[in-house]
């Protein structure tokens, strides 16, 4: 990656490689979560906490010898362990049950192989096996012509009981051109022995992919976003342009909403039926209630809530403030920390000012209050219903409940001034020949 940031910590669709896959396996409720660790191993530290525990492998010689630092983690289980990659996020919560369960069928295998079969093999190693049961496993430099014209290879991903998967990798050599502990060995050791082991095999190639670059990073993007669009299409969702618009990992778009182009969802958005997000507009952490409008070119920051039927225009933005039922904020508006009654209107350039430089400030507009235009709410402030802020006001103590407030310097009026300015200008002008 020629990054400072651990590669496992990387995202895809605003969430790290290592938490699409720990999504994934939490889903299996596992008894024990051991991560194997390396360098900048402090970062995983810091993003994972407690929730698994961690081993660690220095000097780094190998994939087996990887596996084998989480002897000691396991030194009192006894029960069945799936070997993971936190490169290699999107392996499905179906493919390890599939696993686990090849692993626990009638034949035992002492272990179970992930393979899979990508339109070019390239060098990956191959997985040599018949009717399930592999025959022998070996890398592409190893492998022979016939070997090679194989096209089922090996993913990486293993599955084997405890006690199997430890008692093999004890046995596992490093006599090889990297001299290094390969995981795969275990397998052929087992068959020597005269054990059988198994394959399973994923018809999805894509969830396999090891991300190892920034240019890997952005094609796992791609291909994760036309999943999600594909998803969302499916479930009763209309995109114009869906290679446009780009979701989180949890965005939560209900059926018959409508999504223009150049959409981006960060994460935390949740939008209900009826909603119709517009051209141009980006979304973090917020919620869209029914039969709303949003933008075009609008941006709805953390802590947005828009009540049914409400309307949100073009180059207006809101962060931690609530529209309520039917209100409208329709043209260049900044809403803050600001709670908005239903009915309300929100004139153009209206700011909340809600920063002291230190403190936050709440500003409460009541329901079907009038906001004229270019209007400055200085928080803390409270505006009742029915209230009326005449354009051009800057507001600085509260408005009572049908009151108007009119904030504006005395207008000075000077008949003619105009006239006489131009005409001193112009021969102003003209006397230096310009």
């Amino acid at each position: 990656m020629k990054s400072a940031r651990h590669k496992v910590l990387h995202e895809v669709g605003g969430r790290s490689m290592i938490e699409h896959l720990l999504a994934s396996v939490e889903a299996l409720a596992p008894q024990r979560l051991v991560t194997i660790v390396g360098e900048s191993r402090e970062q995983l530290h810091d993003a994972l906490g407690e929730r698994v525990s961690f081993a660690v492998q220095e000097p780094q010689l190998g994939t087996g010898h990887a596996v084998q630092q989480a002897k000691e983690a396991l030194a009192d289980f006894d029960g069945d362990v799936l070997v993971l990659y936190g490169d290699v996020p999107f392996v499905s919560t179906e493919t390890m049950r599939a696993m686990i369960a090849r692993l626990n069928a009638a034949d035992t295998p002492a272990s179970v192989v992930l393979g899979f079969e990508p339109e070019d093999p390239l060098r990956y190693g191959r997985i040599i096996s018949q009717q399930g049961q592999i025959i022998k496993m070996v890398e592409w430099k190893d492998a022979s012509e016939e070997e090679r014209a194989c096209t089922l290879c090996n993913s990486g991903l293993l599955a084997a009981r405890s006690q199997d998967l430890f008692a093999l990798l004890d046995r596992v050599s490093n006599d090889n051109a990297q001299a290094e502990y390969y995981l795969p060995d275990i397998v052929n050791i087992a068959i020597a022995d005269g054990h059988n082991c198994a394959v399973v095999s994923t018809s999805r190639p894509d969830e396999v992919a090891g991300i190892n670059s920034r240019a890997e990073l952005a094609a796992a993007e791609a291909q994760w976003q036309d999943l999600k669009r594909g998803e969302a299409m499916d479930a009763g969702v209309t995109m114009r342009a869906p290679e446009t618009v780009f979701f989180s990992w949890d965005t939560d778009i209900a059926e018959d909403v409508v999504i223009e182009p150049n959409v981006v969802f960060g994460p935390g958005v949740k939008i209900e039926s009826g909603a119709h997000i517009k051209a141009f507009s980006h979304l973090e952490g917020a919620h869209v209630g029914p039969d709303t409008e949003v933008g075009p070119y609008a941006r709805l920051r953390p802590g947005a809530v828009l009540e049914k039927g409400s309307k949100i225009g073009n180059f207006v933005e809101i962060k931690k403030a609530t529209l309520g039922e039917g209100a409208k904020a329709s043209h260049l508006t900044y809403l803050g920390d600001a709670t908005v009654g239903a009915g309300a209107n929100i004139g153009a350039g209206t700011i909340t000012c809600n920063y002291d430089g230190y403190f936050k400030h709440q500003t409460t507009i009541g329901e079907r209050a009038f906001i004229g235009s270019n209007s400055a709410l200085v928080a803390p402030l409270n505006i009742g219903a029915d209230a009326i802020v005449a354009a051009g006001s800057a507001v600085t103590r509260d408005v009572a409940e049908g009151e108007l407030r009119m904030v504006r310097a005395e207008q000075m009026v000077k008949p003619g001034w105009a006239d006489r300015f131009h005409d001193a200008m112009k021969k102003k002008k003209k006397a230096e020949g310009k």
